[in-house]
Parts: C-alpha cells; structure tokens; sequence
C-alpha cells in the first residue's frame, strides 16, 4: 500500500516544503509559522492515515493498477528530465530575461501543474486533475503578478497556495484509499453481525 502510494507521498513532501520555504514577509509572522505548522501536520497526518490503510486494507497490486504502473515506471525517467529541464531552462530563461526573482516560484509551479495534469489524463484520475489545475493557475497567475507591484506576494500566491492545493489532493487521495481499504471490512462485519443476528432468533 505505501509502496503504490510513493508519488502521493512525494506531492504531499512538496507541498509541505512549498508552504514552509514560501511563508514569510509580506505574511505576517504569526499567519506565516501557523501556515508551516499546518503544513507539517497535514502531512504527518496523511503518513498516519495511509500506514493505517495499509494494515486494514487487502494486500498488493490487483487488476489494471499492475500493468499502468509498469507503463508509468517504463516512463519515469523520461518524464522526469524533462521535467527537470524545463524547470531548469525556464529559470535561467527569466533570469536572462531580467524577471524578478520572485518568478522562480511561479515557474515551479506551472511546470510541477502541468506534469500533475498529464498525469491526470495518462492514469485517467479525476482527483488529480483538480490540484494540477490549481498549480497551472497559481503558477500563471505568480507569472503575471512578475510584473506589477504585487510581485511580493507572489511566493503566497504561487508558492503557499500551490503547496496547500497539493497537501489537500493528496488528503482526498489518501482518505479514498483508506475508504476503499477499510470499506470491505466493515462490510464482511455487517454481513457476519446480520448472521448472527439471524441465527440467534431462529426458533
């Protein structure tokens, strides 16, 4: 179970590290620390539920989520460079371009977005296409923000928010599993109470 879980575990981390790198002025102090506590929790949390559905749950990989996740790994290192040099190439690109260092953020964020929305279509999870819309858009809109006076909150805007809005996919995603997990147990114990119950007011 946590093995097959390891890229939420890997959106959730990042999203944790966003919102603890990116909390600081114009926030106020005591927003910001609360933020970074929040933060920690959510994801100390996530660990907790998901290692919980994993003793409930039924064990291993069964059906399609085999032969998808083959594909995925076959992919992996690919999609990764890429990835890595589009972030790498972008910075450099609005460096060069004379951008504020406060882009940079925005720029991860796009980028991180757009590689959560292929994911979304490549796996064919809704789930995931709802925070990778949100990092596309927070990322977008730091983008825009580079060039007025509000280019200070662009580490809120596309770093803070983008980390919160990965923390709570991977809490939809975590809390589905240990759903699914705990689900058909609960259901045999319903079965086997009816049972009993049947058999104790049989004449």
């Amino acid at each position: 179970m946590l093995q097959r879980m390891s890229g939420v575990f890997l959106g959730a981390f990042f999203g944790t590290v966003f919102v603890i790198a990116h909390a600081h002025a114009p926030l106020n102090p005591v927003l910001g620390n609360a933020l970074r506590v929040l933060a920690v929790l959510t994801f100390a949390g996530l660990l907790t539920l998901a290692r919980r559905a994993g003793r409930r749950g039924r064990p291993a990989a069964d059906g399609p989520e085999v032969p998808r996740a083959d594909w995925l790994q076959g992919k992996f290192a690919f999609v990764v460079g890429a990835e890595v040099a589009l972030l790498i190439g972008g910075n450099v690109a609005l460096r060069e371009g004379g951008a504020p260092q406060e882009t940079s953020v925005a720029w991860i964020a796009l980028i991180v977005g757009l590689h959560v929305l292929a994911l979304a279509a490549v796996r064919k999870r809704r789930g995931l296409a709802v925070p990778g819309a949100a990092l596309t858009a927070l990322g977008v809109t730091g983008l825009g923000m580079a060039a007025t006076s509000a280019v200070v909150w662009v580490p809120f805007v596309s770093g803070v928010l983008s980390g919160m809005a990965l923390l709570a996919g991977c809490a939809y995603a975590i809390t589905h599993t240990y759903r699914s997990a705990v689900r058909p147990q609960d259901h045999g114990r319903g079965k086997q109470d009816r049972e009993r119950l049947g058999t104790s007011v049989r004449p």
